[in-house]
């Protein structure tokens, strides 16, 4: 579209520059954050903020739990990481909280 042309908003009820819809529509990075509202990256340490029972494993993760080297997923939800005694675990983001 050109910069000229002008698209009806249809959630403002107004008429727009299409130029200003597009980087509206843009995506962003996405931030993965902890329970905390923290800003997660790859290789930072989380605590555990709830017993969690792994499934499968049969075995709890207590609260107060240190998660090292944590990996970030496609989804924001959700981050790889280890455990001594489990490999391939993942946990939700709700349960963790950033280490700092």
């Amino acid at each position: 579209m050109a910069d000229d042309d002008y698209v009806f908003d249809e959630a403002t009820g107004e008429w727009r520059p299409a130029s200003e819809i597009a980087a509206a529509a843009a995506p962003g990075p996405v931030q993965i954050r902890d329970a905390a509202g923290n800003v997660l990256a790859d290789g930072d340490s989380v605590t555990l903020i709830k017993d969690l029972k792994v499934k499968g494993a049969n075995q709890t993760l207590k609260q107060g739990t240190v998660i090292r080297s944590i990996r970030l997923t496609d989804n924001p939800e959700e981050i790889d990481c280890r455990h001594d005694s489990i490999k391939g675990l993942v946990l939700r983001t709700e349960f963790v909280r950033k280490r700092g």
